[in-house]
């Protein structure tokens, strides 16, 4: 990279679907910005490059994971890792994205000069060597999980002697037809390896110490293809989006108000799938649905796997691992050439960075958000933690928008700095909320270094995308909490055109 091409507008981190989704909203509502994406990999995709397992896809429909400005047209609307990378290079293509990307540049530090209104950023090459960047503004779309580093549930392999892997880092040149296969975890991961592994091995055993609820449905939306061919793209996407987006909100209220009426009928669904092959101690999980994320199963090709005999569900604990078996508490043995550890993720907070600001090292967690997008009294930084019960691109959307809307606003009252303030006091009463009801191992182990969440809006991640859509949209900008300052020696050869505030785009 240029040393001269280093100062930007906003600088944007992570090339995958957050960090492609902010650039093309400045693209279309803030074209003056200049603006550049680091990533760390040496393509873009984020997850969607990372995870190389068998039969990788997304647990979303495309027509929400999509974004709302770029209609999804696939003839699946549960799309396989490839067909959404397609989509994303597409995007950064036709959208002149790709020429701001700058790849193999890890983030390492991020402090905020309060006296010139900078982040100074330092990044680091793939050789080790370190380069400073700066920008008015950080948005951070790194994700929410260890690049690095997945969750190590600590098992003692002891006289294993066959393969290990972890689905974050899938080798490319596994061998595993005719193999034994156990599949240790009952998350989407391992819903989506079994089946896919199943074609070509001898037999794969998903093993779970809890089960899962689970729920299939068509890979293929026939509504979304039927009004694709009678409507104009653009108007069938959202139509089909807002479908889907409606029908996943009802579903998961229905689960929180009737739990035990979804249970009965995920219970019947999964009973009719299997037939015969249904086992309730294996397919009745101890918690209400949605207290985890419910797992996916397109085309119902988990249960036809079980059903032909080629994959099959245990549910128990390991007490060791032998020469080429997994041996259960209960004396069972399974036999395993191959074990793959689908055991979860480790969260972890704004990519690893270290963010300060005026050297003042950042603790997140002791921050509260505001509006799901920016935090208690940091400046000039955004980031995006989308929807545990609903698609991650619909809060990208959201939060791409609102900080379109407060970069114009910024312009437009002549502002170099841009801080949600909270006093001690306010802060005091603020009656706070679990910012993650959900029971999930992952959640659960991360929420000591999750930022705080209130009960009321605006200072909390909400979990509601049609509460937040309609809030982003209908309250200021200028809310009076959001503080806005210029700097007072700023030179005005610096100084930014005013504009008006941009028309808020519908995400």
């Amino acid at each position: 990279m240029d040393s001269s091409d280093s100062d930007f507008d906003v600088l944007i981190v992570g090339a995958g679907i957050s960090g492609i989704g902010m650039a093309a909203h400045l693209e279309m509502h803030c074209p003056d910005k200049r603006y550049a994406i680091v990533e760390r990999r040496e393509r873009i995709g984020g997850t969607w490059d990372l995870f190389r397992y068998p039969g990788v896809r997304s647990d979303s429909d495309m027509h929400t994971l999509g974004f709302v400005f770029e209609p999804w047209r696939h003839e699946k609307s549960i799309a396989d890792g490839s067909s959404i990378l397609e989509y994303l290079d597409r995007i950064v293509d036709e959208r002149g994205i790709r020429e701001n990307i700058r790849f193999g540049l890890r983030v390492e530090t991020a402090d905020f000069d309060s006296a010139t209104a900078r982040w100074v950023v330092t990044v680091v090459t793939a050789e080790g060597e370190r380069k400073r960047l700066t920008a008015n503004w950080l948005y951070l779309g790194s994700g929410y999980y260890d690049y690095d580093e997945p969750y190590d549930p600590g098992f003692e392999l002891g006289d294993f002697q066959g393969e290990v892997v972890h689905p974050q880092f899938w080798p490319d040149d596994l061998a595993y037809e005719g193999k034994n296969v156990v599949v240790i975890g009952s998350g989407a991961t391992a819903v989506t390896i079994v089946p896919a592994m199943a074609e070509r091995a001898a037999k794969v055993t998903m093993l779970q110490r809890t089960p899962t609820w689970m729920f299939s449905r068509p890979a293929r939306d026939r509504l979304a293809n039927f009004l694709r061919k009678v409507l104009p793209s653009e108007t069938a996407y959202k139509i089909t989006r807002w479908k889907n987006v409606v029908m996943q909100d009802v579903g998961f209220k229905r689960a929180q108000t009737k739990p035990e009426q979804v249970k009965e009928f995920l219970t019947k669904k999964m009973q009719e799938h299997l037939g015969d092959s249904y086992d309730a101690n294996s397919f009745t999980p101890p918690y209400d649905p949605w207290d985890q994320r419910l797992c996916l199963v397109p085309d119902a090709d988990l249960f036809e796997a079980i059903k032909r005999g080629d994959a099959q569900v245990v549910t128990g604990r390991i007490a060791r691992f032998a020469p080429e078996a997994v041996v259960l508490e209960d004396g069972s043995e399974i036999p395993a050439d191959i074990l793959v550890t689908a055991t979860g993720l480790k969260l972890a907070v704004v990519g690893k960075i270290a963010v300060s600001v005026d050297g003042d090292p950042v603790d997140f967690s002791q921050r509260f958000y505001y509006k799901g997008c920016m935090f208690s009294n940091l400046p000039n930084l955004a980031v995006v933690f989308g929807y545990l019960n609903a698609s991650w691109t619909l809060r990208a959307d959201l939060n791409a928008a609102y900080v379109c809307d407060v970069l114009n606003l910024m312009d437009a009252k002549g502002a170099d700095i841009a801080a949600p303030a909270l006093s001690q006091a306010e802060e005091d009463a603020l009656e706070e909320d679990d910012i993650f009801d959900f029971s999930s191992g992952y959640i659960q182990r991360s929420k000591a270094i999750m930022p705080r969440n209130a009960v009321g809006f605006p200072w909390r991640l909400n979990q509601d995308y049609r509460v937040d859509r309609k809030q982003m949209k209908s309250d200021p900008i200028d809310d009076g909490i959001l503080h806005f300052k210029a700097l007072p020696h700023a030179p005005a050869d610096d100084a930014a055109p005013a504009r008006s505030p941009a028309t808020r785009t519908a995400s």
